[in-house]
């Protein structure tokens, strides 16, 4: 006998467990909860166990609790809540217009809510410090980008190529108004570049607080369409032989994803390649069921974000010391958009040698 013959295998039960989704999404919660950790405990100023003395209420330090329970703690709610904002609208908007490379990015959607908020910014109607105006301003923003492109796709709405070709289109559109706002208001370069970039700092329980509810709201609401969803990712002559309101529910998805987008760029700015990749390894790890691959994405989505700003906290002191920097900080956009095309880049070239 070869020795992979005489390998010993998982038992079988084992085996099959592993196929359950049930499993495989405690498994991800798992995974959740470690990159969560590793968002408190990462970062300048308070040590691994001091951190740990004030989440087990053990600390009397006053400067300690309050850069644990008021900066770190608000700071990794918001960014698995946007995280898993970023992956839920990305496989929504994949699904309903049918087309994988339909992430927030590529649509539309994220430039025009950068847009939104940049321009409210610039004429003193947002900011930073007052995310519930930054919120609306993403939302009308997002929506004009949206509305933007299924203007411009026009009767090419249902090819994936075409419709692929208008939001990149669109995007560049609204990156280029975005760039003519920055001009017009010189002095919002610091928020504008968070913005563009994506960036996780000085977020406070006001926004997590903000955040959340928007999130379960729009979340529920996408997840409640899972059935016409699915329909749609069959084709529009399947999804309407079967007797879907096509407009209807094609209309209904825009919504929740350009809401959920609104609200993730509202919080942490423009995380480039989250929701375009996160909703893949969704479907792949959960299959082609929306009513569980929707809430995979979110989970998903959330430990991207969350693992990308522990690993940009954690860099952020390494790349100073390199540069000879007295104080850097790397973020989160920055590293989420390196390591996902990175990762495009190879998943194209592996299907061009397989072709």
């Amino acid at each position: 006998m070869s020795a992979v013959e005489t390998a010993p295998r998982p038992p079988a039960p084992a085996r099959r467990a592993l196929r359950v989704p049930g499993v495989r999404m405690g498994l991800l919660g798992l995974l959740v909860a470690a990159v969560a950790c590793a968002g408190l405990f990462a970062g300048r100023g308070v040590a691994p166990e001091d951190v740990r003395a004030v989440l087990l209420g053990a600390s009397a330090d006053p400067t300690t609790e309050h850069i644990v329970l008021r900066l770190r703690l608000p700071r990794v709610l918001v960014a698995l809540v946007a995280g898993a904002c970023l992956g839920v609208a990305g496989l929504v908007l994949q699904s309903a217009l049918r087309n994988p490379l339909a992430g927030p990015e590529v649509t539309g959607v994220t430039p025009g809510a950068v847009l939104g908020a940049v321009t409210a910014t610039g004429l003193g109607l947002a900011g930073w410090d007052s995310p519930a105006a930054v919120v609306v301003a993403a939302c009308l923003g997002g929506f004009a980008g949206a509305g933007l492109l299924w203007l411009l796709a026009g009767r090419d709405r249902g090819d994936p190529e075409q419709t692929a070709v208008h939001g990149v289109l669109v995007s560049a559109v609204l990156a280029g108004l975005t760039a003519v706002v920055l001009l017009v208001a010189p002095g919002e370069l610091g928020s504008v570049v968070q913005w563009l970039i994506g960036s996780t700092e000085g977020r406070v329980w006001q926004h997590g607080n903000l955040l959340w509810p928007w999130a379960a709201f729009w979340g529920a609401a996408a997840w409640l369409l899972a059935g016409p969803l699915t329909l749609l990712r069959c084709g529009d002559e399947q999804a309407s032989a079967a007797g879907l309101a096509i407009g209807r529910g094609r209309g209904a998805a825009l919504v929740c994803a350009v809401a959920l987008t609104a609200g993730a760029v509202s919080a942490v700015g423009a995380l480039g390649f989250v929701g375009l990749l996160v909703p893949h390894l969704a479907l792949a790890v959960f299959g082609a069921d929306l009513r569980i691959a929707l809430p995979g994405a979110a989970l998903l989505g959330a430990a991207v974000v969350c693992g990308a700003d522990a690993a940009a906290q954690l860099l952020s002191p390494l790349l100073a010391a390199a540069f000879g920097a007295d104080r850097l900080t790397l973020p989160v956009g920055a590293l989420t958009t390196c390591v996902g095309a990175g990762l495009l880049l190879a998943v194209a070239r592996r299907r061009a040698d397989e072709r």
